[in-house]
């Protein structure tokens, strides 16, 4: 049976790691040494490494982890990863024989220039596009690239378990306070967030029915979205995409 296990990196990453009982596939190993450690403990032989964009605290570690496995390498085609041995965009699909998954590749930029994620078991692999209530700093890309690439990940199911690259959730809530105050179910996520993480656990992976009732990066069409996004900016806008970059400037200073 798959199993998806968080391991920690750096001060606030984690590398997912895709595992049944002798194989194992990770997403994003920013640091290698903790997934070596993961890899001995659990005696499990690596089969694949999955790249979602190319900022080192997301393929750092590859290059140590190839000197003790030989896998294939996948991550996005148009970015530059030197490591990568299998360059995939949306059309594609990724394979892992050994665990028994398949992901359709999915291309998000915004964050950056040809960020991918990873659709397939329930499961998105989304990197740093769409965090827990919270989304990606526009670095590489668009306002415009980012609100379509959020759009086509707010169209999967609601019951999709969304693994994102971060730890961020409870600074992301404090914010999303900031632009939706009324909103009950952002309180009631906040109360179950804080519990898990005095538990010393991840709050992810999180819901993607939950993000859509409490993530301002995905509601910039909701009223009371669109009021604060207004009063932020001391103008009207009422389109998504304008919305969505107000909040975003607003968040990067909050």
């Amino acid at each position: 049976m798959l199993q998806v296990v968080p391991v920690a990196a750096f001060k606030d990453n984690y590398v997912w790691t895709l595992r049944n009982a002798s194989h194992a596939a990770v997403v994003d190993p920013g640091e290698a040494q903790p997934v070596l450690d993961y890899l001995k403990r659990e005696g499990l032989q690596l089969a694949a490494i999955l790249a979602t964009h190319h900022h080192p605290d997301h393929v750092g570690g590859i290059a140590e982890l190839l000197r003790s496995f030989d896998v294939p390498v996948y991550g996005p085609k148009n970015e530059p990863i030197a490591t990568l041995t299998r360059p995939v965009a949306e059309g594609d699909s990724v394979s892992i024989p050994e665990l028994g998954v398949e992901f359709s590749v999915l291309d998000i930029p915004g964050h950056t220039r040809a960020h991918i994620a990873y659709y397939g078991a329930g499961s998105l692999f989304c990197g740093d596009t769409l965090f827990a209530c919270g989304c990606g700093r526009v670095f590489e890309g668009t306002a415009e690239q980012m609100v379509k690439s959020l759009d086509k990940l707010a169209a999967l199911p609601d019951d999709t378990k969304v693994y994102c690259g971060h730890e961020y959730t409870l600074a992301n809530i404090g914010f999303a306070k900031a632009v939706e105050p009324g909103n009950t179910a952002l309180a009631k996520r906040e109360e179950h967030d804080r519990k898990l993480r005095a538990e010393g656990k991840p709050t992810l992976p999180s819901r993607l029915g939950d993000e859509k009732a409490t993530n301002p990066f995905l509601r910039c069409r909701e009223p009371a979205v669109i009021e604060s996004a207004n009063k932020y900016l001391g103008a009207r806008a009422a389109d998504p995409v304008r919305v969505f970059a107000a909040i975003r400037e607003w968040k990067n200073k909050f």
